[in-house]
């Protein structure tokens, strides 16, 4: 699992990359956050622990019937382990990437 999640850190999408220049060093509130991160059998693609939060970012793929299932299964997994999941599409990054650290900000406790 180590060798998929560094394989996964070297070659981000535009959009993984675009999100963590801005997470990264926490500079989102001085909250922590890591990417491409394992919890059980999954790999997160940027995680808060002091927040409990996973945030996914998703492309078009994850429109597909069958990615849909996977991707509501994976939250309700990670909703036992009291995660809570946050999926942000490909598009909204690319557009407005200053309402999604919004949208981001609003999930911390405080």
């Amino acid at each position: 699992m180590e060798e998929f999640r560094r394989e996964l850190r070297k070659s981000p999408t535009s959009s993984e990359t675009l999100l963590w220049e801005r997470l990264r060093g926490s500079q989102l509130e001085g909250r922590k956050f890591r990417r491409q991160h394992s919890i059980g059998a999954y790999i997160l693609d940027f995680y808060c622990p002091a927040e409990r939060l996973a945030i996914e970012v998703d492309g078009s793929i994850h429109n597909t019937p069958e990615n849909i299932i996977n991707d509501q299964e994976r939250d309700r997994t990670l909703a036992h382990l009291r995660i809570t999941t946050l999926r942000i599409s490909n598009e909204e990054i690319e557009t407005d990437v200053e309402s999604v650290l919004i949208k981001i900000k609003s999930y911390f406790s405080n």
